[in-house]
């Protein structure tokens, strides 16, 4: 009789590379602990968070989510879509093609984030845990649950780098570090999302609208936050929530369905842009509107001058002031010492002629530096423009711009008989003061959006990127490189003094002290600058996008008193130090900074 054994059969360990999280838990049971954990913290919203008033945003009711909930909610919704979309849940896969793990990962922790955000204001600002209703409770527990099953997906970790045997405790410490460094940014890492496949005409434009249309919804929500805590948790959502839309691919698709379809698009942001004051009960945040655009508007003229030029421009908010105090001089005001009133048009022409002649009278005789050198001269032209306005004031100097009081009690505007100092009615709509500038400006933005396109796609344009690019090969090439910068020069000081004489209307009064290098309230050279870099150079989306959020943020963060501008700028550093090509980058920036991430993973010999 023979008998017959069996080997017990073995788990096989994980190899080295096999897939893992960055926490020891099954990536099965990591996914169901993500998703539940997101339904759940939906589910929580609805549940009262705290028992008192006392708090803003009135989280008190159940049944109806308020303040920071609706926040926690959309972070919620949104982790939940994409972790039912890792699942291959039918209908879902247009949500992730690049793949879900990543975005699931950045929407669970944007919802984390939110949540205990709140959990701890509420606690700190009204004296403990204890003042927590049972809703607070379950999402801090719910949100911590996704968390931890969304830290458990697998990804591919980068092997180590190879380290000399004989390092010494610092190095090692530094080898180990920067490991720990990669394997974290290849947890949160993406794959290349599948290209899309094209829809209907109809079907693309109809996609466009709809992203411009939750574009426009939260601009609205993000400038009507009423309270600190509320902006704050909204910076939380909007930042993670951008990301795991951008890791998941559906950013990637709809620029490439945007580019294919560009004049509609350009034309439907305007008209979005557009419908902003009619989403408001009063003109208090078309204040804060029209003042984004008067920066935006001079930011684009900049990104002429830096991001297609590549000329570095410390002192370009001067070109704004000789616009707005040339307007200012004959608009009609008290302090002017010319006693004149021109039309709108002709206050125009006089702005932005003055500006054009600035930058002309500067720019010839400097534009033949570089880098640095040319870095320095505009400096120095910036400052002495504040000084020269602040000394001409009939003492010092001249009776020309009255000092440092300034030229004030500028009129309203009043073009072909519509008085924009005045609120109107229009479609059952009250628009009032700042709303009928916010129309204005936006008609100047376009103009300058028009400017920035044509010029940037024509023979100075290119020629404008190649000085940029390379000055020395541009020039044995055969282009004039002093001509070209000069014509960069006067456009983009142009385009600054047509916003100039806008906001000397908007503001009623110029003073030297509005024009600085730097300072705590925007437009300054600084913020100009800091908005071009920020947004993108060279495109056109990005210094809108980067000035709107330089003037909104300081304007929301006050609350931080003397810690502002160190909460700014810790922010800004983050930003570059981990997208250094800006929020929106052109794809030239975009292969410059990510050359690495870019490149095949698997080399043929010529490659290698």
């Amino acid at each position: 009789m023979t008998t017959q054994t069996t080997a017990a059969k073995t788990v096989a360990a994980p190899g080295p590379n096999t897939p893992t999280g960055l926490i020891g838990i099954p990536a099965d049971l990591g996914r169901a602990l993500a998703t539940g954990g997101s339904v759940l913290a939906v589910v929580s919203t609805f549940l009262a968070w705290t028992w008192t008033a006392a708090y803003p945003g009135d989280l008190t009711v159940y049944g109806y989510p308020g303040g920071l909930q609706v926040l926690v909610l959309v972070g919620g919704a949104l982790a939940t879509l994409f972790c039912l979309a890792s699942y291959g849940v039918k209908g879902l896969g247009w949500l992730t093609p690049a793949g879900a793990d990543a975005a699931v990962k950045y929407a669970v922790l944007g919802t984390f984030a939110t949540a205990w955000y709140t959990v701890i204001s509420i606690s700190v600002e009204l004296g403990g845990v204890v003042n927590l209703e049972p809703g607070g409770y379950v999402v801090a527990a719910a949100t911590l649950i996704a968390l931890l099953g969304a830290l458990a997906l697998p990804f591919e970790r980068p092997e180590p780098d190879p380290i000399d045997p004989e390092a010494g405790g610092w190095e090692q410490f530094r080898h180990d570090a920067g490991h720990a460094m990669a394997v974290l940014r290849a947890a949160f890492a993406s794959g290349s999302p599948r290209p899309v496949r094209t829809l209907p005409s109809y079907a693309e434009i109809l996609v466009i609208v709809a992203v411009l249309a939750i574009a426009l919804v939260v601009f609205t929500y993000g400038i009507g936050t009423e309270y600190d805590e509320q902006f704050v948790g909204f910076l939380i959502t909007a930042g993670f929530g951008f990301s795991a839309l951008n890791r998941s691919g559906l950013i990637a698709h709809a620029s490439q369905i945007s580019a294919r379809h560009q004049n509609i698009t350009v034309c439907g942001a305007f008209v979005a842009a557009a419908l902003f004051p009619f989403t408001q009960t009063d003109d208090q945040y078309a204040t804060l509107g029209v003042y984004i655009l008067i920066f935006a508007t001079v930011a684009l003229g900049l990104n002429i001058v830096v991001g297609l030029a590549g000329l570095l421009d410390l002192g370009y908010v001067a070109f704004l002031g000789v616009g707005a105090y040339a307007a200012a001089l004959v608009s009609g005001s008290p302090s002017s010492p010319f006693g004149v009133h021109f039309p709108f048009w002709a206050a125009v022409l006089v702005g932005a002629l003055a500006s054009l002649v600035f930058g002309v009278l500067i720019g010839a005789p400097t534009l033949r530096l570089r880098g640095d050198y040319l870095a320095i001269v505009t400096l120095g032209f910036g400052e002495i423009f504040r000084i020269a306005v602040n000394n001409t004031d009939g003492t010092s100097g001249p009776d020309l711009t009255n000092g440092s009081n300034g030229i004030a009690s500028i009129p309203d505007l009043n073009i072909l008989g519509f008085d924009l100092g005045v609120a109107h009615d229009i479609a059952g709509f009250t628009i009032g003061r700042f709303a009928n500038y916010f129309f204005l400006m936006l008609l100047i933005t376009a103009v300058v959006v028009l400017v920035f396109r044509r010029s940037g796609d024509s023979r100075i344009g290119r020629a404008w990127v190649a000085i940029r690019e390379d000055e020395t090969a541009a020039l044995a090439m055969g282009i004039n490189g002093f001509r070209v910068k000069l014509i960069a020069f006067a456009v983009g000081a142009t385009l600054a003094g047509l916003a100039g004489t806008v906001q000397a209307h908007v503001t009623y009064t110029v003073t030297p002290e509005q024009y600085l290098f730097a300072g705590t309230t925007p437009p300054n050279s600084a913020f100009l600058l800091a908005a071009v870099v920020l947004g993108g150079m060279g495109t056109i989306a990005g210094p809108l996008i980067g000035a709107a959020l330089l003037f909104l943020i300081p304007n929301k963060l006050q609350f931080l008193g003397d810690y502002q501008l160190l909460a700014f700028g810790l922010a800004l550093v983050l930003l570059m130090r981990f997208r250094p090509e800006g929020l929106i980058p052109n794809r030239r920036r975009q292969l410059e900074f990510h050359e690495e991430a870019d490149a095949p993973t698997v080399l043929s010999k010529t490659g290698a």
